[in-house]
């Protein structure tokens, strides 16, 4: 079975994170089986509303660090910038469903959607300083925007998890409700969004959007350049290495 599930249905394109038992980590080919969905439901006019979601129990634990590190991001072409550019500029409204812990890029996608429905068992988290790298995804410009300077700080520089609640009281997110729930209410909004007219959708996305898209496309090239670049470096390394032996990383000399 794929690790990426697509299912349409009343105007609803609905794409599953389908890797339960490696907690839904993503991998090159799952980053081109989303880039590659977004981009049919863009062009699709049938398609009206996305909902990108995972299990109750979790949403994604992030990148699968064997496959990071055996396929590292090439350049603007790789899946995960495909995937990045194509959630940043995508037209039609994007809903996400969200359970459990939302590691590194599972929270940062998420500043790209639309509507993020969280069961009370979410837990946010952008670790990227811990593992040597800087963040990724328009996070640096997007996350002080939405929770002001020093509570972004605490977030990417601790890199520490933040419950539902948390995350809602900044701005990412709205109503939490019992992960049972979450991803069949998400579905309920977004047949609602589905049932309005498209054309006024796109619009009033396109003009809530359209002052910083140029700004989040460039901090998206500058932070890819930047963590390309620091995944080469030695503190990278160390905390890779420490990750795969189940160790803690010693950054003392670095």
């Amino acid at each position: 079975m794929s690790d990426i599930l697509t299912h349409t249905e009343a105007g609803v394109m609905t794409v599953t994170l389908n890797r339960l038992e490696r907690k839904n980590s993503l991998t090159s080919d799952m980053y081109a089986a989303m880039a590659d969905a977004l981009q049919h439901a863009s062009d699709d006019a049938s398609i009206r509303v996305v909902v990108i979601q995972g299990h109750e129990t979790v949403f994604s634990a992030g990148n699968d660090i064997g496959d990071f590190l055996n396929k590292p991001p090439s350049g603007k072409d790789s899946p995960v910038f495909r995937f990045l550019r194509g959630i940043a500029a995508f037209p039609k409204p994007l809903i996400a469903a969200v359970c459990g812990p939302a590691v590194g890029v599972g929270t940062t996608m998420l500043f790209h959607c639309d509507l993020v429905y969280a069961g009370d068992n979410a837990a946010f988290s952008m670790p990227f300083v811990n593992l040597g790298l800087c963040p990724e995804a328009a996070s640096s410009l997007l996350v002080p925007q939405m929770m002001g300077y020093h509570r972004a700080a605490e977030a990417l520089l601790m890199g520490e998890p933040f419950m539902a609640e948390a995350a809602m009281e900044v701005g990412l997110g709205n109503p939490v409700l019992p992960p049972t729930e979450v991803n069949g209410y998400a579905l309920t909004q977004a047949r609602k969004l589905a049932a309005k007219p498209i054309t006024s959708l796109i619009e009033t996305k396109h003009l809530m959007k359209k002052g910083q898209m140029s700004a989040v496309l460039h901090q998206m090239d500058e932070e890819g350049a930047r963590f390309g670049h620091m995944l080469r470096e030695p503190a990278a390394r160390e905390a890779f290495g420490a990750f795969m032996e189940k160790r803690k990383p010693d950054f003392s000399k670095l």
